[in-house]
């Protein structure tokens, strides 16, 4: 698969790591008066992703700030657990009216410490 392909996957993996942490944006908004937005992210490729191969996304968030999270996704074959390939993104947490950036609210930081890579919890996607 041309790289370009893996995008979409990783994207619409943030997004469902999102809510499985009960985070949504919309709820981020509604809650707290903030959302996430990217500030960064990468991938490095690991293996070539071939039609038929069946793969699950594994995301973990590695790092918290304070006002910034790091969360990592990793793209594994379902049978062999190949690693196919592995996305990072940095992520902002803003003011939803004002767009400028703030500390990430308590409540939120306790729900990410959840699924924070020294917790050993990771969510598959």
């Amino acid at each position: 698969m041309n790289v370009r392909g893996y995008a979409p996957f990783f994207d619409d993996a943030s997004f469902l790591f999102w809510h499985q942490l009960q985070l949504n944006q919309q709820k981020m908004i509604d809650e707290f008066g903030v959302h996430s937005v990217t500030l960064r992210a990468s991938t490095e490729f690991k293996a070539e992703l071939k039609k038929g191969d069946c793969f699950s996304i594994v995301g973990s968030v590695q790092k918290i700030g304070n006002k910034s999270v790091t969360l990592q996704f990793s793209m594994v074959d379902q049978k062999s657990e190949r690693l196919f390939a592995v996305y990072e993104t940095i992520e902002v947490f803003v003011e939803a009216e004002a767009g400028s950036s703030v500390t990430i609210p308590q409540p939120i930081r306790d729900r990410l410490l959840k699924f924070h890579k020294e917790a050993g919890v990771a969510g598959t996607i």
